[in-house]
C-alpha cells in the first residue's frame, strides 16, 4: 500500500461519522445513556435488605436519591464523551456517539455535564442528609477523575468502577437512616468487581488482537489476570454473602422455613449461572446478562422472593 493510500485511509478513519437523524435534545438524551439508568435501582438495596422499603418516607427519599444519582452519572456520561471524542471518531462503534459524531457540540456537552454535576450537588445539600451530599460528591469526583486519568491505570480502573457500584448500593440506606452491615459491603463490593471484572475479560477474550476496537488499558491486562480476579471476586461474594445470611442464624425465628439461610442457595446459583458467560467471555454488561438469560433471570426472581420472606418473617 502507498503512503498516500495509507494516509488516505488513516483520514477515512478518523473522520466523524454521519450525524443520526434527531435532534440536539435527542443527542444529548443518548449521551446521558438511558439505558444505563437501571444501574441505579441498586439504591434501594440497603433499605430492602433491612425490611424498611414500603413506607412513604422512604420511598420518596429513594425517588430522590435515585433522581439525584441518575443526574450525577450522566454528568459524567456528557463530561466522558466530550473529552474523549476525537479518539472515539477513529473508533469503529463508538464514532456513531453523539458528541463524537457531531451532533452534540463539545462545548455544550461539557457545559450540560457541568450544569447537571452542580445541579444534583446543590439539591443533594438541600433536600438530602450530609453524609448522602458527601457521598454524592465523592462519586463525581471520583468518577470525573476517572474519564481524566484514572481509568488508565491498571487495577485503579477496576477499583473505581466497582466503587460506582458500591456508592449507589450505599446511599439509599445513608438517606435513610439504615446501618449498613459489613455483610452486606463486603457481599455488594465483591459482587460488582465480580461483575466488572467478568466483563472486562470478555471484552479482552472478544477484542484480542483487533487494535483500535477496544479501550487501551485492556492490552496491558492479561486474559489469565482477569480471570484470576473474576473468580476471586466471586469466591469472596458468595463467602460474604453466607456470612451475612448466617448472621442471626442462631436467633430464634418465627418464620415457616429459615428462608435467610435457604437463599444461599439461590444466591450461589446465581453466581455459578453468571459465571458461565464470564467463562465463555460473553459477559457483557449485567444488566444485559440478566434479562438476556431467562434461567439467571428466574433463580434471581426466587432468591429476591427469598430474601423477601426472610424480611418479611413470614
Amino acid at each position: 500500500m502507498t503512503e498516500a493510500a495509507v494516509l488516505r485511509q488513516r483520514t477515512h478513519e478518523e473522520r466523524p461519522a454521519p450525524p443520526r437523524k434527531g435532534g440536539l435534545l435527542t443527542g444529548l438524551l443518548r449521551t446521558a445513556r438511558p439505558k444505563q439508568w437501571v444501574k441505579n435501582i441498586l439504591v434501594v438495596a440497603a433499605p430492602a435488605a433491612a425490611g424498611e422499603l414500603f413506607s412513604r418516607h422512604a420511598l420518596s427519599q429513594l425517588a430522590l436519591v435515585f433522581v439525584l444519582f441518575t443526574a450525577c452519572a450522566a454528568a459524567v456520561y456528557l463530561v466522558n464523551d466530550a473529552r474523549d471524542a476525537p479518539a472515539d471518531r477513529a473508533h469503529p462503534t463508538k464514532r456513531h456517539r453523539p458528541v463524537a459524531a457531531g451532533q452534540v457540540p463539545v462545548p455544550l456537552a461539557y457545559a450540560v455535564g457541568g450544569g447537571l454535576a452542580v445541579l444534583a450537588t446543590a439539591a443533594a445539600a438541600w433536600l438530602c442528609s450530609p453524609a448522602v451530599t458527601a457521598l454524592l460528591t465523592a462519586y463525581l469526583g471520583m468518577q470525573l477523575a476517572y474519564c481524566v486519568s484514572l481509568k488508565h491505570v491498571l487495577v485503579v480502573d477496576l477499583a473505581v468502577v466497582t466503587t460506582g457500584f458500591l456508592m449507589r448500593a450505599m446511599v439509599g440506606g445513608l438517606a435513610l437512616g439504615i446501618p449498613l452491615s459489613r455483610w452486606f459491603l463486603i457481599t455488594t463490593g465483591f459482587g460488582a468487581l465480580f461483575m466488572v471484572s467478568a466483563k472486562r475479560y470478555s471484552e479482552a477474550v472478544q477484542m484480542a488482537g483487533k487494535e483500535g476496537v477496544t479501550r487501551a488499558l485492556l492490552t496491558e491486562y492479561t486474559t489469565g489476570y482477569l480471570r484470576f480476579v473474576w473468580q476471586l471476586a466471586a469466591g469472596v461474594a458468595v463467602l460474604g454473602y453466607c456470612l451475612w445470611a448466617m448472621e442471626e442464624g442462631g436467633v430464634p425465628h418465627t418464620s415457616v422455613l429459615p428462608w435467610r439461610q435457604l437463599s444461599m442457595v439461590a444466591f450461589i446459583l446465581a453466581i455459578l449461572r453468571y459465571a458461565v458467560f464470564a467463562d465463555r467471555g460473553t459477559a457483557g454488561e449485567p444488566e444485559d446478562v440478566v434479562l438476556r438469560d431467562r434461567a439467571l433471570a428466574l433463580i434471581g426472581l426466587v432468591w429476591m422472593a427469598m430474601y423477601g420472606l426472610a424480611v418479611a418473617n413470614w
